[in-house]
């Protein structure tokens, strides 16, 4: 049976820690010089509806070094963009290809991918959810912390598709995870309630979890392990860009804030980052970022995913 990622709701906790191993292990027999390329005459598709500089290259060349083959299409150059039913296009592709990654903008439009392809779906990317993002940022967590067990992760932002992940990732692994939002960008309901219905099916639904939420930045980030932000306005949300500048005041991650974190904390972003805006230059740049590792980390992380799904391996 096929394995879809759609979000992180979708895998048991097994499957986060298979990931995390065997993507660590990629990582450093490539360091080492040892090609691995179980991938051999596979195929992957890739249509994306969003523009993309990290996502795409790490799943391409992800697929490149496994021995397979990545073939990029955007949405405007298929068939979709003249109204082909995401159905059809689904079953079309299911007998040319061995896995489909989707980066969209509706969220729905995966789910009907998932539906009625034969092959693994891999959300690279919804308004709603950012799975792989969330699996290559806490494989970094453990790289840089040893583990994120007994960590605290503090989100300072929009509560948004990144976010979002976060709040699926705490509920199946347990982690101490709070979310600091303005007013009326807080975290959707929906996805607290899903959350907390995927983690009742867990060995922890007789555990509180450990997840809060606030729209206090300050109080969010003291004694933090972690820190993590995004950008302000998504892709789609650009002309928002001037109310929003005002109603994140006080969220910029900047020294000031970092202050009041642990004196080891790691500075995360998923990027592309807006200096002066929701972090500062210094932040970036300083001794605290690992968002290079971050970015680093999507290449090895994809790598496993697209193993274990496509060889159905461990999963």
């Amino acid at each position: 049976m096929k394995k879809d990622i759609l979000s992180l709701l979708d895998l048991e906790v097994a499957d986060f820690q298979y990931l995390f191993l065997r993507a660590i292990q990629l990582k450093k027999r490539f360091n080492q010089g040892i090609s691995d390329r179980p991938l051999i005459g596979k195929s992957v598709g890739l249509i994306f509806d969003k523009k993309s500089t990290r996502t795409r290259i790490s799943f391409e060349t992800a697929m490149i070094q496994l021995g397979g083959t990545p073939i990029y299409m955007s949405a405007q150059d298929t068939q979709i963009s003249r109204s082909e039913p995401p159905q059809d296009t689904a079953r079309a592709l299911s007998r040319y290809l061995d896995a489909l990654v989707i980066r969209t903008f509706d969220h729905s439009m995966v789910e009907t991918f998932a539906k009625h392809a034969t092959i693994p779906v891999i959300n690279a990317l919804t308004d709603s959810f950012h799975p792989c993002q969330i699996l290559s940022d806490i494989m970094t967590i453990i790289e840089v912390k040893g583990g994120y067990e007994g960590k605290k992760i503090v989100w300072i932002g929009d509560g948004n598709n990144v976010a979002n992940s976060w709040v699926n990732a705490a509920a199946m692994l347990d982690l101490e995870l709070v979310i600091a939002t303005p007013k009326g960008y807080e975290v959707p309901e929906r996805v607290k309630k899903s959350s907390a219905k995927r983690r009742s099916k867990t060995a922890l639904a007789n555990t509180p979890s450990k997840t809060t939420f606030t729209n206090d930045p300050l109080e969010a980030i003291k004694d933090a392990d972690v820190v993590y932000t995004d950008v302000w306005a998504s892709m789609g949300q650009e002309s928002e860009q001037i109310k929003r500048e005002a109603d994140f005041k006080g969220f910029e991650v900047n020294k000031e804030l970092l202050s009041y974190a642990k004196s080891d904390v790691i500075v995360m972003h998923c990027l592309p980052a807006h200096r002066g805006e929701e972090i500062s230059e210094d932040v970036l740049e300083g001794s605290h970022s690992v968002v290079w590792d971050q970015a680093e980390n999507k290449r090895h992380m994809h790598k496993a995913i697209l193993e274990t799904l496509i060889l159905k391996t461990n999963i």
